[in-house]
């Protein structure tokens, strides 16, 4: 098959992770894959340095009128994001091809956009899911998804650096707490911020870094941060490529998010083997399900900073949640298994044309 996969984000983020992975994997399987993407942007760069034909463009209108004009040379055009679904649905009539759409957030659909989004979804050929929570909202208003969770892949560390992060962000002699997640409002980070004070009232032998892009809630995290007096325990590491380098420094993995359609920082946590203390927001419960880490109510800063400290006294939990959360994400999120299933999907879309 010919397969065009469509994410237009700037940035690096778990979405655009899972579209080079994919891709990677169609190649390796024998078909011909290639992206549209931003141009500037991480995606296009990573998937030129992979060897892919990369179509990238700096506009919307741009990108739509090179679908017009070369949409129709793809089998399968897969969009890995919301808003390239809705040039796909608009462009449809012209483009005559099957469409394939995956759906990588939890949030839900306001009202006022229900009847705009169900006509966007019905027009994809096939409607992906990458988790339960994810899949809710389009079971609510009545479309029936499949599920096909994300993968992640075990890389070769750079442990230089790794020391070199450590020797700037971590003093010597902490124990750490890590979390990477952008400063926006569905990732609560004041939330986070406040289960560091209820931490340091019992305990000084940590610092947390919160390694993530800014956003829309930047600018209340580092005020709570400064007026709670936390800038030696809590430090904001900024957006860092290849962040898995940094795993291996981890005490404990945290997760304060809101909305989480599955989160793939904890399933890298999982592989590299560092304990996971989250809210059960989405298919993050899904996640931690079974004892792969301690969960915590949405919101519930104390619940966040008692399951820090357990996880930190308690080193029989602390190995019990690494084995079970290692052998899980192995076993369910394997990349060739993820490709092998949207194969199924493309196959079975295209054969119904």
């Amino acid at each position: 098959m010919n397969i065009l996969q469509l994410n237009f984000e700037r940035g690096w983020r778990g979405g655009e992770r899972q579209t080079l992975l994919s891709m990677q994997s169609f190649r390796d399987d024998g078909h011909k894959v290639a992206v549209l993407a931003r141009e500037g942007g991480e995606l296009a760069h990573r998937a030129r340095e992979a060897g892919f034909k990369v179509h990238a463009f700096a506009s919307v209108p741009a990108a739509c009128f090179f679908l017009v004009v070369q949409g129709r040379s793809f089998d399968i055009l897969h969009a890995q994001t919301a808003n390239t679904l809705s040039w796909l649905a608009l462009l449809k009539p012209v483009l005559g091809r099957r469409i394939v759409f995956t759906r990588r957030t939890a949030f839900p659909v306001p009202p006022a956009r229900q009847a705009r989004t169900v006509w966007k979804w019905t027009r994809a050929d096939a409607l992906v899911a990458i988790s339960q929570a994810a899949a809710a909202e389009p079971r609510r208003l009545g479309l029936a998804p499949r599920i096909i969770p994300s993968a992640i892949a075990l890389r070769v560390l750079n442990q230089e650096r790794g020391l070199a992060f450590a020797r700037a962000h971590i003093p010597p002699g902490r124990r750490v707490l890590a979390t990477v997640a952008a400063l926006t409002p569905e990732k609560d980070p004041c939330t986070l911020v406040r289960a560091v004070q209820a931490l340091r009232r019992v305990r000084d032998d940590f610092v947390f870094v919160h390694l993530g892009a800014p956003g829309a809630a930047s600018e209340a995290a580092h005020a709570l941060v400064a007026e709670l007096g936390l800038q030696d325990h809590y430090r904001f590491a900024g957006f860092q490529t290849d962040v898995e380098d940094f795993y291996p420094l981890m005490d404990v993995f945290v997760s304060g998010s809101r909305f989480e359609a599955l989160g793939t920082s904890v399933l890298d946590a999982f592989l590299y083997g560092v304990p996971v203390v989250s809210t059960d927001a989405g298919g993050l419960a899904e996640s931690l399900a079974d004892g792969r880490g301690i969960v915590c109510p949405v919101g519930d800063a104390q619940a966040l900073a008692d399951g820090i400290a357990r996880v930190l006294d308690d080193t029989a939990l602390r190995t019990g949640i690494v084995e079970r959360a290692r052998a899980y994400v192995r076993a369910e999120h394997d990349v060739p298994v993820m490709a092998g299933r949207y194969l199924d999907v493309y196959r079975q879309v295209a054969g119904s044309g």
